[in-house]
């Protein structure tokens, strides 16, 4: 892995992971201000370096009626301002070919590709183009070791800025199960790999059409991650995930993420300098 690649992992400690974490969605033009600035206090306390995260818009979504976004350029808007006023870079979740350069003109420093979208070549090919680093979220259909497949193509592409996301595998129709030799087969690719410790909590497909998930395991599902080698942490959270207006069953409430990071740096420590 090179850091050069990846401008934000440059300050990287030994003992330090790197955290991507915000709302799942930019829901509204305020909220995402507070929570950004609430993480970058707590990450510059513990000298981890911080992404922030939200999407611009969810277009997979269970039910017609779901809440998808405020619209794109009012979002993408407070995703480039977020980034100036708190000097932190972002990352975005993008759908289609299209968006691609449309998120990259708005400053979006890591463009995001959705789970069940890893196989798209064209989707791949045209984040790669940009310039951006890649973030490709594993498919819950896929194994880790089949990942190295969608890291070519960006590679092949021309941009070798490229990391892989962890968020769990289908076990039945409506839950997912955490498998953590796929992180150690995703790093065989040398590229960063990344523990999405939320999604990997979610239970889809519930019957009334909206995701369950099991927050109480973000502890165990992180430490577990950090533990088996992983680069760095996926994370969404929000101050009150009651009232979220997307995936608010999986999220970390904004006040508990302190000191999960705490924890989570004395295991990095523990792992690296034994």
């Amino acid at each position: 892995m090179k850091s050069d690649n990846y401008p934000f992992l440059k300050n990287l400690k030994r003992g330090r992971f790197f955290l991507l974490a915000g709302p799942c969605v930019i829901e509204d033009e305020e909220s995402p201000y507070y929570i950004a600035e609430t993480l970058k206090k707590i990450t510059t306390a513990l000298d981890i370096p911080f992404v922030f995260k939200a999407s611009y818009r969810k277009a997979n979504r269970s039910r017609y009626d779901s809440f998808t976004g405020i619209g794109d350029e009012k979002a993408l808007n407070v995703l480039r301002d977020i980034s100036r006023e708190f000097d932190v870079p972002v990352v975005t979740d993008i759908h289609a070919v299209d968006e691609a350069r449309m998120a990259a003109d708005y400053d979006v420093d890591i463009l995001q590709i959705p789970a069940f979208l890893c196989r798209q070549t064209e989707l791949l090919v045209a984040a790669a183009t940009t310039g951006k680093v890649v973030n490709i979220k594993k498919g819950q259909f896929l194994s880790g070791a089949s990942m190295r497949f969608a890291v070519e193509k960006v590679q092949q592409s021309g941009n070798e800025s490229v990391m892989l996301t962890e968020r769990g595998n289908f076990f039945g129709y409506q839950d997912l199960v955490v498998d953590y030799r796929n992180i150690y087969d995703m790093k065989k690719c040398d590229v960063p790999v990344i523990m999405d410790v939320t999604h990997s909590l979610q239970q889809p497909n519930q019957t009334e059409g909206v995701t369950g998930g099991k927050p109480e395991l973000i502890g165990l599902v992180s430490k577990a991650a950090i533990a088996a080698g992983a680069d760095g942490i996926f994370m969404e959270t929000h101050p009150e995930p009651g009232m979220a207006k997307s995936d608010g069953a999986n999220m970390l409430r904004l006040d508990l993420v302190q000191p999960l990071l705490e924890h989570l740096v004395r295991i990095k420590e523990v792992i690296d300098f034994v």
